[in-house]
């Protein structure tokens, strides 16, 4: 065990018409709630040590929906601050920076709530969740972590966990409510699992 399990939260209006949602509070829709929901037979087969969530309530009530023990709130779990691109979508940028791409050239600073994050910045969070969760991802007999957030966030995690620069989250694309794992081999972080989705009752 002592491995580490992602969750991405619910759809929301906004993922759904694919703009950048960072720290914009939006909720999930009624379908991004029965995908939460969806998710409760996937998680019942993983025994949690510990279980962090984002403060912004699509993560949060993911979270909730889906049952899982013990919740508790990480600020680090934000997703991407996108400074000036926080609401609009990549090809709206590309009107104005034509071949943008976020994982290369960054974000432009927008107001005083969305001033806006690098890559790197974005791996400096991710690398404090992980260190407060050494003490179980270090011990092959603690069950898992839990780490329910956002698709950058979350993808900038796995590149962190596995020894890689935070702008190789680019790799790992996610679904909207996807579970993924990273466990260990030969006592090396590995991935175990990608964008694995509940199933249709």
């Amino acid at each position: 065990m002592g491995g580490l399990l992602l969750i991405r939260h619910g759809r929301t209006e906004w993922s759904v018409a694919r703009r950048h949602t960072g720290r914009t509070d939006v909720p999930l829709t009624a379908e991004g709630e029965e995908q939460a929901r969806a998710l409760r037979p996937l998680l019942s087969s993983y025994r949690l040590s510990r279980v962090l969530t984002s403060p912004l309530q699509r993560a949060s009530r993911t979270a909730e929906l889906a049952e899982l023990p013990g919740i508790e709130t990480d600020p680090d779990l934000v997703e991407w601050d996108y400074g000036g691109y926080e609401g609009i979508t990549t090809a709206e940028v590309q009107r104005e920076r034509p071949g943008w791409y976020i994982w290369r050239d960054g974000v432009v600073p927008g107001d005083a709530d969305h001033p806006g994050e690098t890559v790197e910045e974005v791996g400096a969070r991710a690398d404090r969740v992980l260190e407060r969760l050494r003490p179980v991802l270090d011990d092959p007999d603690t069950d898992d972590a839990a780490l329910v957030a956002h698709g950058h966030l979350l993808r900038v995690v796995t590149a962190r966990r596995l020894g890689l620069p935070a702008d190789c989250g680019a790799l790992f694309r996610m679904e909207t409510a996807a579970l993924a794992r990273l466990g260990r081999e030969h006592g090396r972080p590995v991935l175990t699992d990608w964008n694995v989705l509940p199933q249709p009752e």
